[in-house]
C-alpha cells in the first residue's frame, strides 16, 4: 500500500478498522497504524483486506456480501481503487 500511496496522489483520508488486529490509515500520503479520525472508515478482517489489496475481493462485492462496511465519506473509498492498481 505505501508504495501505491508514494506514486500517486491520495487526498483525504482512509482508515481500515481490522477491529482486535488494529487499523490502517491511509492520510497525507502515508500509511500508519496510528489510530485516528479519517473522513472513511472501512471495517474489514485482515484476511479480506489481504484479499482487497490483492485484487481477489471486488470492493462492491464486498460490501454486498457484508465482508466489508463502509462509514463515512464513500468518495474517499472509491479513491482506494487507483491506489490499489499501483
Amino acid at each position: 500500500m505505501q508504495k501505491g500511496i508514494s506514486s500517486r496522489e491520495f487526498t483525504g483520508s482512509l482508515k481500515f478498522d481490522c477491529g482486535q488486529d488494529g487499523v490502517i490509515v491511509l492520510a497525507d500520503n502515508a500509511v500508519s497504524r496510528d489510530d485516528r479520525d479519517t473522513a472513511c472508515t472501512i471495517g474489514i478482517t485482515t484476511a479480506n483486506l489481504a484479499k482487497l489489496i490483492t485484487g481477489k475481493l471486488n470492493p462492491m462485492t464486498g460490501v454486498m456480501m457484508g465482508k466489508l462496511k463502509v462509514s463515512g465519506d464513500a468518495r474517499v473509498a472509491m479513491k482506494l481503487g487507483e491506489l490499489l492498481k499501483a
